[in-house]
This record gives C-alpha cells, sequence and structure tokens, in this order.
C-alpha cells in the first residue's frame, strides 16, 4: 500500500535568531498532502506553535516572531531563540495519524560559544603552540564531543533530560575555557 514518508531535517546554524528547518518527505503523488501543519515546542513552553502556512517540500527560516514567543517590534528586529530541547512535530491530513514528531537539541548559542573559544585560542599562539595552548585545544575538542554527546543523547537515544545534562555540563566547561583564554564574559 502507497503511503507519505515523512521527515524533517532540523540543522545546526550559527544565527541565533532562525530556527531553520527543511522537509525532506518521500510524498506519493497519488495520495492528497492536506492540511500541512508545522508544531513546534521551544523549549520551557507546553503549547506548540502552529504553522500552517507551508507547502509540502518546504524550506523554513522561522522565528520568535513565528513561533509567538516575541510578540513586538518583529517587523524590525528578532529576538535569539534559546538552546535547548525543540519538540518539532510535522504532519498532513489526518494530521492524528500521518505525521513525523523529533526532538531537536538546539545549540546555536553553544556553537556561537565554542568558535568564540577557538578564535582566543588560535590568537594566543602561531603555527607551532605550547604545551599549555595544546592542552586548550584538547579542551575544546572535548567540549565539542560533549555537545555531540548531548545532541545525540537527545535526538538519537530519546533522552531529553540527561541530553540537557551534558549541554549544561559542556557550557560549564566552555565557560571555563574562555575565562581561561581571557575572552570570557562574566569571567572572575
Amino acid at each position: 500500500m502507497a503511503h507519505h514518508l515523512l521527515s524533517l531535517e532540523i540543522p545546526d546554524i550559527l544565527n541565533e535568531c532562525i530556527f531553520r528547518v527543511y522537509d525532506t518527505s518521500i510524498y506519493e503523488p497519488l495520495i492528497p498532502k492536506d492540511c500541512p501543519t508545522l508544531e513546534i515546542t521551544p523549549p520551557g513552553f507546553v503549547n506548540p506553535a502552529v504553522i500552517t502556512t507551508l507547502a509540502p517540500n518546504f524550506t523554513a527560516n522561522i522565528t520568535a516572531c513565528d513561533m509567538g514567543i516575541q510578540t513586538a517590534n518583529c517587523s524590525n528586529y528578532h529576538n535569539n531563540l534559546s538552546d535547548g530541547v525543540y519538540i518539532v512535530r510535522w504532519s498532513i491530513a489526518p494530521n492524528d495519524k500521518v505525521f513525523v514528531e523529533y526532538n531537536h537539541l538546539r545549540i546555536s548559542h553553544a556553537l556561537n560559544k565554542y568558535n568564540e573559544a577557538l578564535c582566543c585560542i588560535q590568537r594566543s599562539f602561531g603555527c607551532d603552540p605550547s604545551p599549555e595552548i595544546l592542552k586548550k585545544i584538547q579542551q575544546a575538542q572535548l567540549i565539542r564531543t560533549y555537545l555531540d554527546a548531548a545532541k545525540a543523547e537527545v535526538e538519537y537515544c530519546h533522552h531529553p533530560k540527561d541530553g540537557m545534562t551534558t549541554y549544561r555540563y559542556a557550557m560549564d566547561l566552555l565557560q571555563k575555557l574562555l575565562c581561561g583564554c581571557g575572552c570570557g564574559e562574566g569571567c572572575n
């Protein structure tokens, strides 16, 4: 029996005010694609933002305004979206039966901080880093591994709480690394 194979791709991006989603579904041409609905529940929210203006095979850059998180000055400025677990659901009619749902760990802020740390470390050495700089590079690599592990815990192992614990630990290590490089905000 022919049917749609729904699928989404939610890439990690550095733009903190955009949540990008691609529809990577395979649609059966002889079956209708009625009532397309994208639902996104941001971290800390219970009710999803419901977007019904997208057509199958979409690429969407969704903002805080689109999600209803930001309600003022949307034509001039977009607030950053927080890192954390977003629940993303894509469906078509009958929407209670034809859907796909994901837990997505957004790490845009973390990636920007990670890149900041790499730039800070890079400024400290030339082509032949000292043992102290090598240690900072290894620490940065470990932090990136923790971020990857957090995403895996949320998105593949389906353990969002464990993933967020790992994410917070990575962010603590990242803050210490930035402070150790002299580049962090809020360092003592």
